[in-house]
């Protein structure tokens, strides 16, 4: 699969919009967004036309009202963007951000034992 593009916090928001029901209308995306912001409909028009030129979204032109898809899922879009931040605030070096939040938070049992078995499943894998 090609890179994904890099994508802004406001483009990200309309692609909350698209991944939790596509296709969408820029009408039906734009009234959406009005609950959550106070982006007008220009605004709405301009993030969508940078994210279908990124090829991150796709447009269907075979109706009379165009709609708009996602063209990654929003799993491959947030592990490109965690590897970003492990990258640009860590160097790339997973295991530093990993000590620093498992330092910095209070963690239940629960939540510990679920972090052990996941690294032991990770270990096994080897």
């Amino acid at each position: 699969m090609k890179k994904i593009p890099t994508i802004s916090e406001s483009e990200w928001e309309v692609l909350k919009v698209l991944w939790k029901k596509a296709p969408l209308t820029a009408n039906e995306i734009i009234s959406t967004l009005a609950v959550e912001t106070d982006w007008k409909p220009k605004t709405v028009r301009t993030l969508l036309d940078r994210l279908t030129k990124k090829e991150v979204i796709g447009v269907h032109r075979d109706q009379r009202v165009y709609t708009f898809y996602p063209l990654y899922s929003q799993d491959e879009c947030q592990r490109a963007k965690a590897k970003s931040f492990v990258k640009r605030f860590y160097d790339g070096t997973l295991q530093s951000m990993l000590v620093q939040f498992i330092q910095d938070e209070d963690l239940s049992e629960n939540e510990i034992r679920e972090l052990r078995s996941i690294l032991d499943k990770k270990e096994n894998k080897k």
